[in-house]
């Protein structure tokens, strides 16, 4: 009876620890298949003259812009919505605000740790390059980088009526998650880019 108790509790060991693999294995899975369906969901969007596609049928999210950084040889999908699920897959954007390439202000949020880790390298004058879903392309040049603690500041914007603000968490090695503190990005558009191809440049 002893032994049947023994292998009672070793199989429901082995069960949970399997369970445990698994899971694992399927978060793994996902961060290595969710790039690829959300760029191949962005070039749908191009080849049909901007309309929304999915990366897979469920996501409550879609690409909606391209952001890249010549200087750093960086490129991120910006995803529709700020909320925790889309930036688990990549930069999102603040519906309730300016869309990319339009007047007022686009807000753009990601992880420090992850997709927008490269905003620790960002420097004024670097060139911004956004790409919309109708395939236009507009360019920005970064201003500054400021620092404001979210339990008691507001969003640090500039004068101006077109501004894209890039916004992660601070400090980018801390140990501890969601604290108050967060790194804004600021940049403007660049005069005579609206709506063409912007070259960018190892210098830029």
């Amino acid at each position: 009876m002893p032994d049947r108790g023994l292998k009672l509790v070793a199989a429901l060991v082995l069960i949970v620890a399997l369970q445990q693999f698994m899971s694992a294995g399927l978060i793994h899975a996902k961060a290595w298949l969710a790039p690829i369906l959300v760029e191949r969901a962005w070039a749908a969007t191009l080849a049909s003259d901007g309309a929304p596609h999915r990366p897979w049928p469920w996501a409550d999210t879609w690409p909606v812009a391209q952001l890249s950084v010549p200087k750093l040889q960086v490129s991120r999908h910006i995803l529709y919505g700020d909320g925790g699920h889309a930036l688990a897959f990549g930069p999102g954007l603040d519906s309730g605000l300016g869309l990319p390439g339009e007047e007022g202000v686009t807000l753009v949020s990601g992880h420090r740790d992850t997709h927008f880790a490269f905003l620790r390298d960002l420097r004024p004058e670097m060139r911004l390059v956004l790409q919309r879903p109708s395939g236009d392309v507009h360019a920005y040049r970064v201003v500054d980088a400021v620092t404001v603690d979210s339990r008691w500041q507001g969003l640090p914007l500039l004068s101006a009526p077109e501004q894209l603000l890039l916004v992660t968490c601070y400090p980018f090695d801390a140990i501890r998650a969601n604290g108050p503190l967060r790194r804004v990005v600021r940049a403007l558009p660049i005069p005579g880019t609206r709506g063409t191809v912007a070259q960018g440049s190892s210098s830029s």
